[in-house]
């Protein structure tokens, strides 16, 4: 069984993704953690650096346990830091 997470891209993350926002494919159950090992393998050049220092919202709710699981269609944002004042 999988589980289908929308990851939607934001600012430099969305640069080094290619893309504004992709559907990854993850083994039921998977956690936010093992979704961003997932991003990091398919996009291995570009997006490791930003995924390190990255936060991350499941469905508009900030990540604070990355072992939490990810539940069928969930969106997860990826939020790189943002500079400004």
């Amino acid at each position: 069984m999988t589980v289908s997470v929308l990851v939607r891209y934001f600012a430099s993350a969305r640069a080094a993704a290619g893309v504004e926002e992709e559907v990854l494919q993850l083994p039921a159950g998977a956690s936010v953690a093992e979704a961003v090992v997932a991003l990091r393998d398919l996009h291995p050049e570009t997006l490791p650096r930003i995924l390190q220092a990255a936060s991350f919202l499941v469905d508009g709710v900030a990540v604070r346990d990355p072992s939490r699981p990810l539940p069928e269609g969930a969106e997860l944002d990826v939020l790189p830091p943002f500079a400004g004042g």
